[in-house]
């Protein structure tokens, strides 16, 4: 690959964090806050200590996982945002699960269906997107946006009718998960076993995209999909299959967040997650190993909301407005690909050189 190309995909996203962190302080600014104060409380909040770091850790485990929701299909050319919704209702199919088997398997039996049945919940929900798209030209942003709407009514109808458990007066709630077979902590930690989920299921994806034929395909497939018909791929099978690969991997989010943060389904299942899950994937330019730094970042920022409300009097909900920022200029950035001239390849000329006539020798 062309240096100039490599340092493009570096200076961008990095460019244009920096310009949300610009933003951002002239936000600050008009609201009354010292910018620097607030940067230097987001600072020790997320990355401070091992104490606090833990804290961003645990909010990253979800953010790498919905972010592949969004970057796996984006490999193929298409713009998935059902990530929200995904990871609700695999949340609520871990739960149900867990519910029906009770502790009549080990705690790992019963922790592995949970997954699977997260999977499967998610993959069907963003699969069924990839198949609107192929089947009926159904614009994939579009639905997998109201996907996340249908979501999360679904959501508040199951947890305040069906599945609500009757000791859930003030906070609607299905029954809570028995203790064993939630998912415990690393040793000597306070963050839960879902970051290695998610630090897995990054590197699989990476490894699936870049270096089997069948990542090969799809991304032959988003580069041309005319080319890829005529080369014979089976542009609709892939899409179905990457769609759904995209849905599990937020489905698994969903799973670790009601087992090893919430303990049962209710409205914190709707938190938020699947939206920095796009950020984190167009912030990494959909590469999965990016992600991973990426998500450290988000999370940091969504870990510091507490401290921004109790030193500086900022609404909690003023990450919200740090991540909203952050999401355009790197929209914004998107465009910029191909057109800055110091990253533009330099043509090579091709043409032979000038032949200089020799002056006739003296006889």
């Amino acid at each position: 690959m062309n240096w100039r190309r490599t340092l493009e995909s570096i200076c961008l996203p990095v460019g244009a964090i920096l310009a949300g962190l610009v933003l951002f302080g002239i936000f600050c600014s008009l609201v009354g806050a010292n910018p620097f104060g607030v940067f230097g409380s987001i600072w020790k909040a997320a990355f401070g200590s091992w104490s606090t770091f833990q804290n961003t850790l645990i909010r990253a485990a979800p953010l790498m996982l919905s972010s592949l929701c969004t970057a796996l299909p984006a490999r193929l050319g298409l713009v998935i945002i059902g990530n929200e919704g995904a990871l609700v209702v695999g949340g609520l199919a871990a739960v149900s699960m867990g519910l029906a088997i009770g502790t009549s398997l080990p705690p790992v039996g019963v922790q592995a269906l949970m997954a699977i049945a997260g999977m499967v919940a998610g993959g069907i929900w963003i699969g069924a997107a990839g198949a609107l798209r192929h089947y009926r030209a159904v614009n994939e942003t579009i639905s997998s946006l109201l996907l996340n709407y249908i979501a999360i009514a679904l959501l508040n109808h199951l947890v305040g009718g069906p599945m609500r458990d009757p000791n859930s007066l003030n906070k609607p709630s299905t029954a809570p998960l028995d203790a064993v077979n939630m998912l415990t902590n690393m040793p000597g930690t306070r963050v839960h076993w879902g970051l290695l989920f998610g630090l897995i299921a990054c590197v699989l994806a990476y490894f699936l995209i870049q270096r089997t034929t069948f990542g090969f395909a799809a991304r032959t497939a988003g580069g041309n999909i005319r080319a890829a018909r005529i080369a014979g791929l089976p542009v609709g099978k892939l899409t179905i299959i990457v769609c759904a690969l995209a849905g599990a991997c937020a489905g698994l989010a969903g799973m670790v967040e009601v087992a090893a943060v919430q303990g049962a389904a209710n409205e914190s299942l709707n938190v938020g997650y699947g939206y920095g899950g796009i950020l984190v994937a167009f912030a990494a330019r959909h590469n999965p190993l990016g992600a991973v730094l990426v998500s450290l970042l988000v999370g940091g920022i969504l870990a510091s909301g507490g401290i921004l409300q109790r030193s500086h009097n900022l609404p909690d909900a003023t990450v919200l407005v740090f991540e909203g920022l952050v999401f355009l200029v790197v929209l914004y950035s998107d465009s910029l690909y191909g057109k800055l001239p110091f990253f533009k390849e330099k043509p090579v000329d091709a043409s032979p050189p000038a032949v200089t006539p020799k002056s006739p020798s003296p006889v």
